[in-house]
């Protein structure tokens, strides 16, 4: 459907406010180009097409537009699913820089020392997935200096043995499926919402890691180890290993001395929650093969669920603010959101290998669909990601912007009144995008600095200033109609 990295579409729009709507438009009409490394590379014996920087730029924001984003969008949630490459899912949806192909072949491949030959990509039917290892260490030998060659390899070599529930996705399979990928057949939904709304195909995680230190950047833009947990000048930079989640009490405080985006939002009253499913945990605690399954809810710390560790949260009294998810459900249905919304899945529903597609796919239509029959989906914006790769095959190469990342490239959607109709957004952005809108729509520009912010941490750079992180405001269009909801059903039937 797709021969490599098409022309981006051309038009694009705005970014948000401060004191005064007007204020805030002078903040984000600041013109904004992406400068990072480049993407692309090689895959086994075929060379990756490389994307070029000048095509992704993002052009000047209209300070009128802002003015219009920062009065429109009243509320952001950040659906956070598991473990899947782009290609993994959207490799092949029509217009996108999905998985190249020539005459209708796919020119990439990768070796499978196993079996001394080079796997192409395959049309993966199945509802349950493997997967292949994904810590900082997995990133590098995938990436492989940008050959985009190592995910078969890094699937055949894994730890053997597993036969946890949690952790069987980085076992040793007899036939490695990282090089599959899915399509409308099995992902309808998500498909649908790619066809309708915005579908971003340069979306990278923020960190070149796994599950932890990308939720952690999702929430705080750093992953870090404290020595002195109410110190945050003691917090050094930790990409695989920052310390893991624990329950705060008043004489031990959790880990997490650094700074978050919630203790800006406290301070500038703007609501927030982070809504958790009950259930067991999507990944082990230390990033292991294999280990039992893990409690999770919304009192409970842990990878997915770090913001009850931090000392903000402790200091501010905002744990409950921490929630369970089916408290999300209710405030959509009175028309009682946040301003800013996280939400978690537990495992069952979290995508994460050997979690069935469908039922991911059901738990965030079940979380769309609420938020589209509430009374404030005509002031809403969602955006649904995955936050790493989860050791599946992605053919370009991820900017490097620190020493944290960005790490592979994940699927990415906006879903709002004001997404743009059926819009490919090709720019090169990362989450930390997401923080970089909350930020502007809400704090006036404030970014988690710790020059600025009044808690100073060593964080070796404040992400959100980043050119490649990107500008969401290009998705929407806010000088149209409010578009209706689209309703999907939550087990459709397949197209045929």
């Amino acid at each position: 459907m797709n021969g490599g990295a098409p022309a981006p579409s051309g038009k694009r729009t705005s970014d948000r406010r401060s004191q005064s709507l007007r204020a805030r438009a002078k903040l984000l009409g600041i013109a904004t180009a992406v400068l990072a490394a480049g993407c692309g590379g090689a895959a086994g014996q075929h060379a990756a097409p490389s994307t070029s920087l000048s095509s992704l730029q993002v052009g000047p924001v209209a300070a009128s537009d802002a003015t219009l984003a920062a009065s429109r969008i009243r509320h952001v949630v950040i659906i956070m699913q598991e473990n899947r490459s782009f290609d993994s899912y959207f490799g092949t949806f029509p217009g996108a820089a999905g998985l190249p192909r020539k005459n209708g072949h796919f020119t990439v491949c990768v070796p499978d020392p196993r079996a001394r030959r080079c796997e192409t990509p395959f049309h993966d039917t199945s509802n349950k997935n493997t997967g292949g290892p994904h810590s900082a260490a997995d990133s590098r030998n995938d990436v492989d200096g940008g050959k985009m060659d190592g995910f078969v390899a890094q699937a055949e070599t894994s730890r053997p043995g597993c036969g946890g529930i949690v952790g069987g996705h980085q076992c040793r399979v007899r036939k490695p499926d990282v090089m599959g990928y899915h399509t409308a057949h099995e992902l309808p939904n998500y498909w649908a919402y790619a066809d309708n709304y915005v579908l971003q195909d340069h979306l990278f995680a923020p960190v070149a890691s796994w599950s932890l230190p990308a939720h952690l950047f999702l929430i705080s833009e750093w992953s870090a180890f404290c020595t002195d947990h109410l110190q945050a000048m003691s917090c050094r930079n930790a990409l695989q290993k920052p310390a893991l989640p624990v329950t705060p009490k008043r004489t031990a405080r959790g880990p997490y001395a650094w700074t978050d985006l919630t203790y800006l939002l406290h301070a500038h009253r703007v609501t927030w929650r982070y809504y958790v499913q009950a259930g067991t945990e999507p990944d082990c605690r230390d990033d292991a093969a294999d280990c039992p399954p893990v409690h999770q809810d919304a009192k409970t710390p842990g990878i997915w669920n770090p913001l009850p560790s931090f000392e903000t949260v402790h200091d501010d009294g905002q744990f409950s603010n921490v929630s369970d998810v089916a408290n999300y459900y209710r405030a959509a249905r009175r028309g009682r959101l946040p301003a800013v919304a996280w939400i978690t899945p537990s495992l069952a529903n979290s995508e994460h290998p050997d979690s069935l597609l469908n039922d991911g796919q059901a738990w965030v239509t079940s979380l769309i669909n609420a938020a589209m029959r509430g009374g404030e989906w005509r002031s809403t914006a969602i955006f649904l990601s995955w936050d790493d790769w989860g050791g599946f095959y992605d053919h370009v190469r991820p900017p490097t912007v620190d020493q944290n990342g960005f790490g592979l490239r994940v699927p990415g959607l906006l879903i709002s009144p004001y997404a743009r109709h059926g819009y490919i957004d090709h720019q090169i952005m990362s989450h930390d995008a997401y923080v970089k809108l909350i930020e502007d729509l809400f704090l006036g520009g404030e970014r988690i600095d710790p020059a600025t912010d009044g808690r100073p941490d060593a964080r070796p750079d404040v992400r959100e200033r980043a050119a490649a992180v990107g500008n969401l405001l290009t998705e929407f269009d806010f000088h149209q109609r409010p578009r209706p909801p689209l309703i999907l059903p939550l087990h459709p039937r397949p197209p045929r």
